[in-house]
């Protein structure tokens, strides 16, 4: 039994935990709540992963050092770069091996499916922020001061996770709500199961070829948002959706009061047109499949109005 580390008890985070304890392994779940999954081989730690002495502290005599964590959407450029040094400094002085949990920002708009030998070129604030950040780890990697891989995910689906999908669409839809949406409805899209995920991350962290490079989760669904959203409803037996395009103005607008959604249209052209994940080289060489998206899609259903552990 090895001691594993992660940082960030989100949906993904929390998943890794579970199925690492699940495995046999020791688990150690720090977030700024101390909250988490409950399992008797999780120790679930509150403290702040800025406070590199602390988190070297906790993580000294892990194996691996998981990335999970991520600060507000709307305040990355300010607090995730000093979180990600903590942890890249921590990965180095404790001697863990360090896996990054990160998303498809960094590459920019790219036509045709995106490959994780596509260089990153940002165009957004968020995605010059994710860039750096793997920037900064791989020359630590290649400095020979620790061990680096990243796995990239697109768009979460799953219990409890958060994605414009689940925020804007699929919990109107659970609730018999009209949608509105600004995106292409019809175009196809990569969606990524949150198991899944950590299924990539722990496979990533037991590869003896994985440092160095990054890894794309396997989607569990290519599905316009049309059909993804008539899927879910069908799934819950709630009423056929109504959808409808929100226009840029529309969500703008709606960005003036909430600093969140301010922050979603410098990414519409991850919704405005097709966007695929290619996967192929996680399937191969990790032996990762995807989860069914009629799983996922009744695991949200099932998960929708019940309390919050």
């Amino acid at each position: 039994m090895s001691l594993y580390v992660i940082v960030g008890s989100g949906a993904t985070g929390s998943a890794t935990a579970r199925q690492l304890a699940d495995a046999g392994e020791q688990v150690r779940l720090i977030s700024l709540q101390g909250t988490g999954p409950a399992h008797e081989r999780i120790e679930l730690v509150a403290a702040d992963a800025t406070d590199t002495a602390r988190l070297i502290e906790l993580t000294t005599g892990a194996v691996t050092l998981f990335n999970c964590a991520m600060p507000p959407y709307d305040r990355w450029p300010s607090e995730f770069p000093p979180l990600a040094a903590a942890l890249l400094t921590t990965a180095e002085r404790s001697g863990a091996d360090y896996v990054m949990l990160s998303n498809t920002y960094g590459y920019g708009p790219v036509d045709g499916p995106i490959t994780e030998d596509l260089p990153l070129a940002p165009t957004s604030v968020k995605g010059r922020v994710r860039a750096q950040l793997w920037h900064d780890a791989r020359a630590a990697h290649e400095a020979g001061r620790v061990r680096v891989t990243e796995v990239r995910a697109y768009d979460y689906l799953g219990a409890g996770a958060l994605s414009p999908f689940t925020i804007m669409v699929g919990a109107q839809v659970l609730s018999g709500e009209p949608v509105f949406y600004p995106g292409d409805l019809d175009a196809p899209h990569s969606w990524t199961y949150t198991e899944d995920a950590a299924r990539t991350l722990i496979a990533a962290a037991r590869h003896a070829d994985s440092w160095g490079r990054a890894w794309h989760v396997p989607s569990t669904s290519e599905a316009p948002v049309r059909e993804l959203a008539e899927r879910l409803a069908s799934a819950a037996s709630a009423p056929t959706p109504k959808l409808g395009y929100m226009t840029v103005a529309e969500l703008e607008e709606i960005g003036r009061t909430n600093s969140v959604m301010a922050e979603f249209p410098e990414m519409l052209y991850l919704y405005d047109r097709p966007n695929i994940l290619d996967a192929s080289f996680t399937v191969s060489v990790l032996n990762i499949a995807p989860t069914p998206i009629d799983v996922v899609l009744s695991e949200m259903a099932t998960a929708h109005g019940q309390p919050q552990a």
